[in-house]
C-alpha cells in the first residue's frame, strides 16, 4: 500500500516558500521603489561661492579664478574645483565668464597680445566683454551671476548666452 503525505506538511512548505520568496522580493524591490519614487533634495538655487577678492584685480585684464563649488549628484554632494575668467571693468562692476567656449566646451585662454579670449580647438575668439568676434562659436561667452559682499566677490550659477543670428 502506498502512504500518502500529508497534505498539511506540503502546504506548510509551499507556504515558507512562497513567503521566503515574497520576502526577498520585497528586499530587492523597495530600494528602487524609494529610488524612484522619492526624488533626493532639490537643489538650492542662488548658492554663492566666493571666488576671490576684488582688490587682486586689475582693471580692463581677465583673471582666471579658481574656487570650490559644491553640486548635488543624485543623493551625492560633491566638491569640485572650478575656474571663471573675471573682468573688472572698473569701479566695482565685475563680469565672470564661464570656462568653455560655447562651440564644443573647450577651455579657452586669455590672449594679452590680441587683447582676446581665444579657442585654440577651432580658433573662435571672444572680445574682453564675451561677444564673438570670429570663429564657429554660435553664441557669446556664457557668465556666471555675480554679486560683491565687501571685497569678497560671489559667484552663482551660470547663465547662458543667447544664440547670435
Amino acid at each position: 500500500m502506498i502512504q500518502q503525505t500529508n497534505p498539511n506538511r506540503r502546504t506548510f512548505y509551499l507556504t515558507v516558500i512562497y513567503g521566503l520568496s515574497g520576502l526577498m522580493s520585497a528586499a530587492l524591490a523597495i530600494p528602487g521603489a524609494v529610488y524612484l519614487l522619492f526624488p533626493p533634495r532639490v537643489k538650492k538655487s542662488g548658492d554663492w561661492v566666493e571666488a576671490g577678492d576684488v582688490s587682486q584685480l586689475k582693471d580692463q585684464e581677465p583673471s582666471e579664478l579658481v574656487f570650490k563649488r559644491t553640486r548635488l549628484d543624485g543623493w551625492r554632494s560633491l566638491t569640485e574645483k572650478t575656474s571663471a575668467w573675471v573682468v573688472k571693468e572698473g569701479g566695482q562692476q565685475i563680469a565672470a565668464f564661464a570656462p568653455q567656449c560655447t562651440h564644443l566646451g573647450c577651455a579657452y585662454h586669455w590672449d594679452s597680445g590680441s587683447k582676446n579670449f581665444l579657442c585654440p580647438c577651432h580658433t573662435s575668439a571672444f572680445s574682453m566683454d564675451g561677444k564673438v568676434l570670429s570663429g564657429p562659436a554660435p553664441r557669446p561667452l556664457d557668465q556666471y551671476e555675480v554679486k560683491l559682499q565687501g571685497t569678497k566677490i560671489l559667484i552663482g550659477s551660470i547663465k547662458k548666452a543667447p544664440v547670435v543670428s
